[in-house]
């Protein structure tokens, strides 16, 4: 339904000139919406569910992402200055395991790493949890989440998954 809406609404202020808004206009807008929530159908169910309009939510990653993430980021964009300067670099792709299991949360994870200088995310195994990173400098061949992200995986816990 918030699909139809949202697709009928839009339609409709688009072709909106500041008058009235002619009845053929009308009709094109409810078929649209329609054929957009039809071809939305496949989207995941879980996508509108009223847990993700929860305040607790919205606080909490609004406390993350101005917190740890913001934080995180300083830190990297020094760390990642400083390795450019010195050419103090030891590139690679390392494979780190994590403990989440939603698919939401995997997603704010690897974006996460990969908003945060120095790191990218190359794949996620969704299956097992294994996220394939590239990492500018490996202090490590086998490295925990924590050397590599920090607490990003925790904060994606009690974002999406709490």
């Amino acid at each position: 339904m918030v699909i139809f809406l949202a697709s009928v609404i839009m339609y409709l202020l688009l072709v909106w000139s500041g008058g009235s808004i002619p009845l053929n206009e009308v009709v094109i807008a409810i078929a649209l919406g329609g054929i957009i929530t039809y071809a939305c159908r496949s989207w995941s169910p879980g996508l509108y569910r009223m847990t993700a309009l929860r305040p607790d939510r919205w606080f909490k990653l609004l406390a993350f992402i101005f917190g740890p993430f913001l934080w995180g980021m300083t830190k990297a964009n020094f760390d990642v200055a400083y390795r450019v300067i010195t050419g103090k670099i030891n590139p690679g792709i390392v494979r780190v395991q994590t403990s989440l299991k939603n698919a939401y949360a995997m997603t704010m994870l690897a974006n996460s790493i990969t908003l945060t200088p120095g790191t990218l995310t190359v794949d996620v195994d969704q299956e097992s949890g294994t996220y394939y990173i590239h990492w500018i400098n490996i202090k490590n061949v086998e490295p925990s989440g924590k050397d590599v992200y920090g607490s990003f995986e925790d904060w994606a816990k009690k974002v999406v998954e709490e």
